[in-house]
């Protein structure tokens, strides 16, 4: 019973050091084989693997995906920095970053978190010192030629690269600056120089779009005075085309026949000119009243042969009743 109880413990100590000896490499990791904690040999691809059991040999993993360094980490401060022209802003960025050479990561810094802080160490370094050569416009404007966020974010990154993968076999993939913000004692100021900046730039805008409108106002008055210019020249060629075709009309029917023309042209003016509002003094003889005294003459009894004159007005008399 007692040999039968060691020969059971003796088959688990035998399989839980097989165990040992066999670890498995996921696809996002690399590993590193360490005897006594020495690097051996770096497993950059997926699958099973040996080694001899601990505390022999120890396998140490390191995720090979791309990783997210944010700055300021949640819960710290933000960090400030001063531009060239002495302004203090505060940044929050982010590098995006992975691991390069596995055995130089191990060496050097060992863990994520020691990685980290190194890597932001660069990063916080070099961001201070490209910004301390870059005046606040290049940050923040309304111009979009004044801006040269893009560019900055090459230089960090380019330069911050080549320090991290000398330094700790990590290589930086990209560099971006999240937020750029005013520190809290000096927002207020800011915040007025901006708003005074705006009214300035709104102030020159409306003057400007006054002169553009004045300019528009004086083509639109000078295109009308052209065109009404014209309209009344075509206006007056109509007029005088048809004066002169009234002309020759009247021309034409006073020439078949001058006394019936005459004739209708002064009944016309009688009708048009005598009405009971109107009131004439002209003598008698005036030649213009000569159809009117014709009328009358016409109107006048005329002696007739055989009968005087009161015989004949007796008559008329008679007859109109």
């Amino acid at each position: 019973m007692r040999r039968s109880i060691i020969l059971v413990l003796a088959v688990i100590v035998v399989a839980l050091i097989a165990w040992s000896m066999f670890f498995a490499v996921h696809e996002t990791q690399y590993a590193i084989v360490t005897l006594f904690g020495d690097p051996q040999h770096v497993i950059e691809e997926p699958g099973l693997n040996w080694k001899w059991p601990a505390p022999i040999e120890s396998v140490v993993f390191f995720d090979k995906r791309l990783l997210v360094l944010d700055e300021p980490a949640p819960g710290e401060p933000p960090r400030e920095y001063l531009t060239l022209d002495k302004k203090n802003i505060e940044v929050s960025n982010f590098t995006c970053w992975k691991i390069q050479a596995p055995r130089q990561f191990l060496e050097t810094v060992g863990t994520r978190r020691d990685a980290e802080a190194a890597l932001g160490d660069i990063v916080s370094a070099e961001l201070g010192n490209v910004l301390g050569r870059h005046n606040l416009s290049a940050l923040l404007s309304i111009d979009p030629d004044d801006l040269q966020l893009d560019e900055i974010a090459r230089s960090i990154c380019a330069t911050c690269q080549a320090v991290a993968l000398r330094e700790y076999g990590i290589e930086i993939v990209d560099f971006r600056i999240k937020r750029i913000n005013f520190p809290e004692q000096n927002r207020a100021s800011v915040f007025e120089r901006m708003r005074a900046e705006r009214k300035r730039i709104a102030t020159r805008y409306r003057s400007e779009g006054s002169e553009q409108a004045a300019k528009i106002r004086a083509e639109a008055d000078r295109k009308r005075t052209e065109l009404l210019a014209e309209a009344a020249r075509q206006a007056e060629e109509i007029t005088g085309r048809a004066e002169a075709e009234a002309t020759r009309t009247y021309a034409e029917a006073f020439g078949q026949d001058p006394d019936f023309y005459e004739f209708l042209r002064t009944l016309e003016s009688y009708q048009n000119a005598l009405t009971r509002e109107t009131t004439i003094i002209l003598p008698g003889d005036s030649p213009y009243l000569r159809l009117l005294n014709s009328i009358e003459a016409i109107r006048e009894p005329v002696p007739q042969p055989g009968y005087t004159a009161e015989q004949q007005v007796t008559e008329r008399s008679d007859g109109a009743e």
